[in-house]
């Protein structure tokens, strides 16, 4: 019997991570991640893994375990848990933020949640796991440590090796050390950030230039972060409290990750120090801080509303000081770059990571993932977390560790792995993909339907209209004919005018008698008006014809 591994989401992207262990009929599921839509998914909320394979093997799961509670990991467990019943386990953190999406969809009742901390270990079916703390830019991070009779496997999750970190956050190396001892059969390692050289930046240094900037403020001091960033916002609350500033929050998802890591200890606000929103105008500009939401240029953040002057109580002035503390992820440049030019305009002072060292990534750099290596001292590599080129990278800088080509495998989503202490060997591919979420449709926006909108985005549409008298097939009304996103109608009026004799013509060429007649109109106009504007313009709008009979 061997231990058979199959990533769903997460190899060969940023975001949808998700992976499948099963031995003999145990299968546990470890993330459910999301991605946010790429430019092309236009109107779509949000992108989620194709869990045909998990349908299909519905009753072997025991149960989904989740690392930590970024959205990329966490982010599709409600669809997911619509379709398949069974058990969530996680850190408290982690179950917090979880608790908060599955209410907001509806299923929070029907869901069983079973809170697990760095250390504990658990049985699910014929496999052993160990929660591994681990150091990441949200709190309650975990590693695990699966066991099964084939032998121990690490998912690292996502983590960095920090020795600055705060108190109960530092990845816990000796218990990597301690399995690498007991032999690893495996290592599945976050690839995101291994094209950077040597070691993360510190958190402290971090936090130190933050305090700098906060000092030399002279009015108002408004951060813009990821909401789950709880350290992060530690840091900044601690800033305000030397300073004599106080706190505002300001977003819906940063308002809920506080209220979440307050209550559960790992935030701690000093008396008197939170203020309202509603607040504001009670004290001096260079009395405050505000915390917000939309670092990466979310069109309704609390951040964008701001810059686009349209926020209930904040208008952005002079001696203003706005950081970015955060990353910006790829594909998100050009919303946040328009963000930071309005704040400009708007007179802010404005400070980001192209200029000033005031993020910190939460993944590991070379040199930490190398030390993750040689502590697990596994006998299988496998890069997961990260786009195709970062799992090449990561899978050579494994071969310079010492770790045999043979024993390095680059697989991608749908790619399973079977494995013992004898030999591992790839498996044909499982039904895998990417599923489209807009607003309550899960997977019913397709290829077809991003095409359509793509083409009304970029031609916009024409639309015509008749009527037919249903005895005699004489036209009653029409053909009127309506464009939007195509041309201004009063510049070249014309355009349609001769469009309407191209109808015209298709019409006196099917005569009533002919059978089918409407169907066939309605194909043929559309036909002809595509050759037509493409002639007339050298544009291909889409045609809708409506064709009815009275």
């Amino acid at each position: 019997m061997k231990l058979k591994i199959t990533p769903l989401g997460g190899l060969g992207e940023i975001g949808l991570n998700m992976m499948v262990f099963e031995y003999d009929e145990s299968l546990i599921v470890v993330d459910a991640g999301l991605m946010f839509p790429e430019d092309s998914m236009l109107g779509v909320d949000f992108v989620i893994p194709n869990i045909t394979y998990l349908k299909e093997n519905r009753s072997k799961i025991q149960g989904i375990i989740l690392t930590h509670a970024h959205e990329d990991h966490i982010g599709a467990l409600p669809c997911i848990l619509r379709e398949i019943q069974t058990p969530v386990f996680g850190t408290p953190f982690t179950l917090g933020m979880v608790r908060y999406k599955l209410e907001e969809f509806g299923i929070l009742q029907h869901t069983t949640l079973h809170t697990v901390r760095a250390g504990d270990s658990l049985t699910l079916g014929q496999f052993e796991i160990e929660f591994i703390r681990v150091n990441h830019s949200v709190v309650d991070g975990v590693a695990l440590a699966i066991q099964s009779p084939a032998g121990i496997v690490i998912h690292t999750g996502d983590f960095k090796i920090s020795y600055t970190s705060a108190p109960g956050m530092m990845t816990d190396i000796n218990r990597f050390a301690h399995f690498g001892h007991q032999g690893v059969l495996a290592l599945l390692s976050d690839s995101t950030n291994v094209e950077k050289e040597g070691y993360t930046l510190s958190d402290s240094d971090i936090g130190e230039n933050l305090n700098v900037i906060a000092r030399k403020a002279k009015g108002r001091v408004i951060i813009a972060l990821f909401a789950s960033s709880i350290t992060r916002i530690q840091q900044i609350v601690n800033i305000a409290a030397t300073l004599g500033r106080k706190v505002v929050f300001s977003g819906k998802s940063i308002e809920v990750s506080v209220h979440i890591a307050k209550s559960l200890g790992y935030l701690h606000i000093p008396d008197g120090i939170e203020i309202l929103i509603s607040q504001l105008s009670e004290f001096p500009d260079d009395h405050v801080v505000l915390i917000t939401t939309g670092s990466q240029g979310e069109p309704m953040s609390a951040l964008a509303r701001m810059a686009g002057g349209i926020h209930k109580y904040i208008k952005i002035q002079n001696d203003d000081t706005v950081i970015l503390s955060s990353k910006f992820i790829p594909g998100n440049e050009q919303a946040i770059a328009r963000i930071i030019n309005n704040l400009f305009r708007k007179g802010a002072n404005v400070i980001y990571e192209k200029i000033s060292d005031i993020h910190v990534s939460g993944h590991a750099f070379q040199e930490e993932l190398k030390l993750m290596i040689q502590m697990a001292r596994p006998r299988y590599f496998i890069p997961i977390h990260g786009e195709y080129r970062h799992l090449v990278l990561h899978a050579r800088l494994a071969g310079q560790m010492g770790i045999p080509s043979d024993r390095i495998f680059l697989i991608e989503n749908g790619q399973p792995i079977e494995m013992d202490d004898q030999q591992a060997v790839i498996q044909d591919r499982v039904i895998t993909g990417r599923v489209l979420v807009d607003g309550k449709g899960i997977g019913d926006v397709g290829k077809s339907i991003l095409k359509e909108r793509r083409l009304l985005s970029e031609d916009g549409f024409v639309g015509v209209t008749i009527a037919f008298d249903e005895e005699t097939g004489i036209i009653m009304y029409g053909p009127e004919l309506f464009s939007r996103g195509f041309i201004f109608e009063n510049q070249i009026g014309h355009l349609l005018d001769e469009a309407k004799c191209v109808i015209l013509e298709v019409v006196e060429d099917l005569p009533p008698e002919v059978p089918g007649r409407l169907e066939k109109i309605q194909t043929r106009i559309t036909t002809a008006l595509k050759k037509y504007f493409d002639f007339a313009i050298d544009r291909h709008p889409v045609i809708l014809p409506f064709i009815l009979e009275i």
